[in-house]
């Protein structure tokens, strides 16, 4: 029998994009987001979902609201999770730290707590430093390369796996008889002294109930995906389509197998932004309206701090190759696009249209009874990407199938462009027919199942994660 996909949401309570709070009746105030948070987590644990996810920023500033305005403001992941845990009991909490500026023995302890007071439902991202506005916020002159980040980031897990087994599974006798609370031989410290980190433990909190808290890593450099294979339960990927996930999956799992671990432990994690309702026409409107929202360079936009400069028909000429001197520069957003406008922007061009016409439905003039493509679709679509699937219940799972079914991914993180109606429309349309195929919810995970229980990786004992940390 095929295993179920490994299925989270990665919450985003301004949305995933980034016009998506302009929709009506969207959330856009992160000062109420603890409503949000617990509308997305009923929601989430009652669909079934294995984990909510919470990534981060370390940073701030005024370009964020055209580019990604979610990171603006928004609540610490750690702060989020614990806040989660008394709203829930079933579904994973995984929290993002950045390897760069944490302290270890303080992730252990808040992680290990984390774990115990939600009985085995916790997992962390792990991240390196990424943005360079990080390094002042954290008394930092510069931003550390790439090299010197990984290589703390390795110690970092050496020092997380140590702590978390400080205490062996039969150290706590609580004998009141004897008056033995504890074998002192099963309390042992990290001992970790590294280049960038010493730790010496042992760890002041419990036995995470799951041995081993399940560890998620992302990124697209050869060390981040070395750190992924060979230490990470989840390996997130951000492939752009079906064919460079099926290779990146397959690197990941050769360079597992190549450090002496089982491919097989590794689970690799893609990235989607459903959008979903109850039929395809109606959620490409909904696309549509997205495009439509997105700000471009009109009006008192361009004089706004930090703009972008891609944000007009000039700039998309210019990415297509359009002549300097070519009259469709002079185009008006919202004038439609004739076929010859079409054929004059190139295969580039076709290949945007083609991809606008799949997910908002929308077509060069004269060309069938769909609504009209404008240059606003092409300029909001271009400048901000996303990786749309677009339609109703049947749709999106038979996409979530067949990238399982093609090698291409185990598990997917769910982004919804706007909280909550898009991600009510994924819990209430789709997972019920992923359910349906057998693509969500492993069928021995009860109510009292860990998060490693539903990743489907099992608990890890100190053995193992001695080894681990060895490597």
């Amino acid at each position: 029998m095929t295993e179920p996909l490994i299925i989270g949401a990665m919450v985003r309570t301004l949305g995933a994009y980034p016009s998506g709070w302009r929709q009506p009746g969207a959330h856009r105030n992160p000062s109420s987001d603890a409503d949000i948070l617990r509308h997305i987590a009923r929601e989430g644990e009652d669909a079934g979902l294995d984990y909510l996810f919470f990534g981060d920023w370390l940073a701030t500033g005024p370009d964020l609201e055209f580019r990604d305005p979610y990171l603006l403001a928004r609540i610490d992941p750690v702060s989020a999770v614990l806040f989660l845990a008394g709203v829930t009991s079933r579904i994973g909490l995984i929290a993002t730290v950045n390897t760069t500026y944490a302290d270890p023995y303080a992730t252990a302890r808040s992680l290990a707590s984390l774990d115990v007071l939600t009985r085995g439902r916790a997992g962390v991202n792990l991240v390196t430093g990424a943005e360079p506005r990080a390094a002042g916020n954290h008394g930092r002159d510069a931003h550390a390369d790439n090299e010197t980040r990984y290589d703390r980031a390795e110690e970092f897990v050496a020092a997380l796996r140590r702590l978390w087994d400080s205490w062996s599974d039969d150290a706590w006798i609580a004998d009141a008889e004897r008056g033995v609370l504890i074998d002192p031989d099963g309390l042992r410290g990290a001992d970790l002294h590294g280049e960038h980190l010493r730790v010496s433990g042992p760890l002041n909190v419990a036995r995470p109930p799951q041995g081993q808290i399940p560890i998620v890593h992302a990124g697209t450099s050869a060390r981040s995906r070395v750190l992924a294979a060979t230490e990470a339960d989840l390996a997130l990927i951000a492939a752009p389509n079906l064919a460079d996930a099926i290779a990146t999956r397959r690197d990941l799992r050769d360079i597992a197998a190549a450090s002496g671990r089982s491919p097989e432990a590794l689970a690799v994690i893609a990235p989607v932004l459903p959008v979903v309702a109850d039929s395809n026409d109606e959620a490409h409107r909904i696309v549509e309206r997205l495009l439509a929202l997105v700000p471009l360079a009109e009006g008192h936009q361009p004089s706004r701090t930090a703009f972008p400069t891609n944000r007009s028909v000039a700039a998309l000429a210019d990415a297509l190759g359009v002549a300097p001197d070519d009259r469709l520069r002079a185009a008006g957003f919202d004038d439609e696009v004739s076929a010859d406008d079409a054929r004059r922007l190139g295969d580039a061009g076709a290949a945007l249209i083609d991809r606008l016409t799949r997910i908002a439905g929308v077509r060069v003039a004269g060309e069938g009874r769909s609504a009209a493509l404008t240059w606003r679709h092409l300029v909001a679509a271009h400048a901000v990407p996303a990786a749309f699937v677009v339609g109703d219940a049947a749709t999106i799972a038979d996409h979530f199938e067949t990238w399982r079914d093609e090698g291409a991914a185990d598990g997917f993180n769910v982004l919804s462009a706007f909280q909550p109606a898009q991600f009510e429309a994924f819990t209430r349309l789709a997972a019920p027919e992923l359910r349906r195929r057998g693509l969500l919810g492993r069928a021995d995970v009860g109510a009292t199942g860990t998060l490693r229980d539903r990743l489907g990786i099992g608990r890890r004992d100190g053995a193992a994660a001695a080894t681990l940390a060895a490597r």
